[in-house]
């Protein structure tokens, strides 16, 4: 194998994985954002407030104690805490305060039931959320009678009160997303998980919020290197996985 400084190629499980991977799929998986969108990172101002909210994929273990502002611990080891980061280190000069204060296992639900806490009480300038997986998962064995259409429905009405509370913030709607031939996905799955991915992105027309495809994201990456590789259940996303992740909600905001 050859190595230079410019294609420095690592084996992954079955087939090899460049850097240049993530570039390529972030290229090939993400739309041109509409010219409205572009810049949001930029333009936000001094001292403004980023959320990043969701699941156990944004909880990342956390600690949920303190749960300070751009604090390593506070955000766990995922996405937002990779993001939070390289927004951290490329606007310096804004102070920004970014928190995580996604919680496992939640579906929307339950993120209205600590909306107040752990989103108005912030006064997010930028909220972030990634919500659905467990709205579908759960259903699976039978302890949630949960449907898309609650799903939706919760979905638009905690983010009509957000808009009416906070009527400035910009929004991010993360589109939640499975990924087949891994420990906890199977066919089971699909197409009806499909209907909520579907439900996030109606969810991010109809409130003007920037979309980010975290499903063709994954499916472009399994041309690279297997299921496995970028997330070990099929959910929660691996160390490749999470910086995939965190690439594509940058290029999304830049």
């Amino acid at each position: 194998m050859n190595i230079n400084r410019r294609n420095f190629l690592w084996s992954a499980a079955s087939g090899t994985v460049g850097l240049a991977a993530i570039p390529a799929i972030l290229s090939a998986s993400m739309p041109t954002a509409p010219k409205k969108q572009k810049g949001i990172l930029s333009s936000l101002n001094k001292g403004d407030v980023i959320l990043f909210q969701g699941d156990s994929i944004t909880d990342a273990g956390r600690e949920k104690t303190k749960q300070l502002a751009n604090s390593p611990g506070s955000f766990g080891s995922g996405y937002a805490f990779l993001s939070a980061s390289s927004i951290l280190n490329e606007f310096a000069s804004k102070e920004l305060s970014i928190y995580n204060r996604g919680i496992s296992g939640n579906k929307v639900f339950q993120l209205a039931d600590r909306w107040q806490k752990d989103c108005f009480d912030l006064k997010p300038g930028l909220l972030s959320i990634l919500i659905g997986v467990n709205d579908f998962w759960h259903t699976l064995d039978g302890k949630y009678d949960g449907t898309v259409v609650k799903y939706e429905n919760d979905f638009r009405q905690l983010l009509t009160l957000t808009k009416k509370m906070l009527p400035e913030v910009k929004l991010v709607i993360c589109e939640p997303f499975a990924v087949l031939g891994c420990s906890a996905v199977n066919e089971n799955w699909f197409p009806a998980f499909d209907s909520y991915r579907i439900a996030a992105k109606k969810m991010a027309e109809e409130f003007d919020a920037v979309f980010i495809p975290y499903q063709a994201i994954f499916d472009e990456a399994q041309k690279h290197a297997p299921g496995k590789y970028w997330t070990g259940d099929g959910v929660h996303p691996s160390m490749a996985g999470n910086a995939l992740m965190a690439e594509a909600w940058i290029k999304a905001l830049k």
